[in-house]
């Protein structure tokens, strides 16, 4: 019978180790001094356009995306890299190039990585990043009265998904691809400012699957207003049109038990909240005094700012229309 990995390494012979595996956190965080901790995360997965220069950033961005949703800095990065033994260098070359020039906007630098031969293309960082051991943002934290902020559009999921049928017009393509390449480290900078109680990144599993970890690792309620759900151009036209993803379904399955839909919310806004983001905002739990300063912040950042929920004292997530 397999161990179970918190009994290989218990937490009390590691107390340098702030998080690790007893919660849902985005990375890992082990702390060197009492002004210093690594954070530490990986994350690679299959092209999701088909220019390959834009994979290698998205993909780069959605890697350090976990080290900001920590509040952290990108300080270097090992490349991982799957391909195809049959397809040009020059391909590679241009994954590799957009990874990079993502990382060096980020401050941090590539120094070097792991390839191997599949018959699929993959490519993602494993990212070292630090922070202050007591300036972390983590998903627990969230206190009843916050307001939820979220800092990117929805529906990474769908449109991608119509643009592989052929079926997504370009300039929602260009919006996603846009949304996709912006990193979180500004927003994760004016959140740690407004004092946040609790941050996430929204990725694979979706706003609710993101949203409900949080409540979990807080121990309060949260309410999500599906009514102020951004959707990123197309969107819901996609969806309605047939386009729903397999992530959304795993999500959706992911939480049976654990998520109150009110009877009035709309089949294609539940899939939007279900949808798996690639390289998707900051979801902030924060105090109601600090929220209209935090989301001014944000929105002269040229980020969204958008108020989808808030949290009450309870347990469990519920979404209402």
């Amino acid at each position: 019978m397999l161990r179970p990995l918190q009994e290989i390494f218990p937490a009390a012979d590691h107390p340098d180790l702030l998080i690790g595996l007893d919660g849902p956190d985005d990375a890992a965080v082990y702390k060197l001094s009492d002004e210093l901790a690594l954070v530490q995360t990986v994350d690679f997965f299959p092209p999701v356009v088909d220019d390959p220069y834009t994979y290698g950033a998205v993909a780069a961005a959605n890697a350090m995306s976990d080290v900001y949703a920590m509040g952290g800095e990108v300080l270097l990065a090992l490349q991982v890299v799957g391909f195809p033994e049959d397809q040009p260098a020059e391909l590679l070359a241009e994954i590799f190039r957009g990874g990079a020039e993502k990382v060096a906007e980020a401050g941090g630098i590539i120094v070097g990585g792991h390839t191997l031969f599949d018959e699929e293309p993959k490519y993602g960082l494993a990212v070292t990043g630090t922070a202050h051991p007591d300036a972390l943002l983590r998903k627990a934290g969230a206190k009843p009265g916050d307001v939820l902020l979220l800092t990117k559009a929805l529906g990474t999921g769908v449109v991608l998904t119509a643009a592989r049928a052929d079926e997504c017009a370009p300039e929602h393509l260009k919006a996603t691809v846009d949304s996709m390449l912006r990193l979180n480290r500004h927003p994760s900078h004016l959140a740690k400012e407004a004092g946040a109680h609790a941050c996430t990144d929204v990725t694979g599993f979706g706003l609710i699957g993101h949203a409900e970890e949080m409540a979990r690792a807080s121990g309060v309620r949260v309410v999500i207003d599906a009514s102020q759900a951004p959707a990123l151009p197309g969107a819901m036209e996609y969806i309605k049109q047939g386009h729903i993803t397999g992530g959304a379904g795993r999500n959706r399955e992911g939480v049976a038990g654990k998520v109150e839909v009110a009877d009035d919310v709309s089949e294609e806004i539940e899939h939007l909240l279900y949808d798996a983001q690639t390289s998707g905002g900051l979801l902030i739990a924060v105090a109601p005094d600090s929220a209209d300063a935090l989301a001014s912040a944000l929105e002269a950042g040229d980020f969204l700012a958008a108020r989808i929920g808030r949290v009450e004292a309870g347990d469990g997530l519920r979404v209402e229309a």
